[in-house]
């Protein structure tokens, strides 16, 4: 996933212009001044917060001492996180979903996810696969409803594992399809009419429980 960054919050002097202040903005360097300490409580901004120092952290990733910021500003910047100082993705509304250096490895893990979950991914692929003959349509799909609503159900620590854990089910779902599809006629190719029935006899336990399989029960 990728991380979008407003930086609407930056405003960068112009070359050739004066050292005057943008009217109720003052400079990144001058954050920690005591003048611009006391608006930020002023505003009920509480700098000792870890949603304030994350959206700091970001501003001050991105711009420069010289660059400008305002109250209103580093409210909207807070608002990209929680009160955990972790991003919330814009999307879905959840944190926990911000893939980093930090947590790039430890997200490749298999946990237990919900079985509704489960049950939902394996419909809502059956349901697409039938519909676009085994294609995979990036226009219509809705798979990504069904991570969301997944997400929704798991701590947020668990979140990243818990989409790479589906993605491994999902998958799984996939291929039994593709071959059960090649079974009822072996000379069909993802595109082509799926033959009546070829998927009756596929249920979710089944393919869970096929060798295939293996490497992601927990």
């Amino acid at each position: 996933m990728s991380k979008i960054t407003d930086y609407g919050f930056l405003f960068q002097q112009m070359f050739g212009t004066s050292n005057t202040n943008i009217t109720g903005s003052f400079q990144l360097s001058q954050l920690n001044s005591s003048s611009v300490q006391a608006q930020l409580k002023a505003a009920g901004i509480d700098t000792n917060s870890k949603q304030y120092k994350a959206a700091l952290k970001e501003m001050m990733r991105n711009g420069n001492g010289a660059m400008y910021t305002n109250i209103q500003a580093i409210k909207n910047s807070m608002k990209c996180y929680d009160k955990d100082g972790d991003y919330i993705d814009p999307n879905t509304g959840l944190a926990g979903l911000l893939v980093t250096e930090e947590n790039e490895s430890s997200r490749k893990r298999i946990i237990s996810i919900p079985e509704s979950s489960k049950d939902e991914m394996f419909e809502q692929t059956k349901k697409e696969f039938l519909r676009e003959n085994g294609v995979l349509n990036g226009d219509t799909t809705k798979r990504s409803d069904v991570y969301t609503n997944m997400y929704r159900k798991v701590p947020k620590k668990d979140r990243l594992a818990a989409g790479h854990t589906m993605q491994q089910y999902e998958q799984s779902y996939r291929q039994a399809f593709i071959d059960a599809v090649k079974k009822a006629d072996p000379k069909w190719t993802i595109g082509k009419p799926i033959p009546k029935g070829a998927l009756d006899n596929i249920t979710r336990e089944s393919v869970e429980n096929t060798k295939n399989a293996m490497d992601i029960k927990i």
